[in-house]
């Protein structure tokens, strides 16, 4: 499992458990099934604020503190790998570097269903 799916899981992880039916329930033939509603988009920001630690961390912009919040070892070697799971080849760690991973990480949360407020997009 990547970086980033640890990441996600541990925002979207209570919704995507509760969508999956326990082994033990009755099938349901496909014809007698109503077509799933979509989704409600998770807000992003309410679940990490929520989170044990939240308000002792910068989260909101800081890659390592958003990273710590869900529970994964910040190092460089772990956000290098994160960086090429979402496409930068290049990555160094540079300050920079770091405030546009989190904008990568906070963009590709809002493409899989989060709700991302827009200062932490743009």
């Amino acid at each position: 499992m990547g970086f980033f799916s640890k990441i996600k899981d541990a925002i979207f992880g209570s919704k995507a458990e509760a969508a999956t039916p326990p082994a033990d329930a009755p099938a349901i033939p496909m014809a007698e099934a109503a077509p799933a509603p979509a989704p409600e988009p998770v807000d992003v920001e309410a679940v990490l604020s929520g989170m044990n630690g939240a308000g002792n961390l910068n989260w909101q912009s800081s890659i390592i503190d958003l990273m710590k919040l869900v529970g994964i070892d910040a190092s460089f070697e772990n956000r290098k790998a994160l960086a090429q799971e979402l496409g930068d080849a290049d990555y160094s760690g540079s300050a920079e570097e770091n405030i546009a991973l989190h904008k990568s990480v906070m963009k590709a949360l809002a493409e899989n269903g989060g709700r991302v407020p827009a200062s932490m997009l743009d």
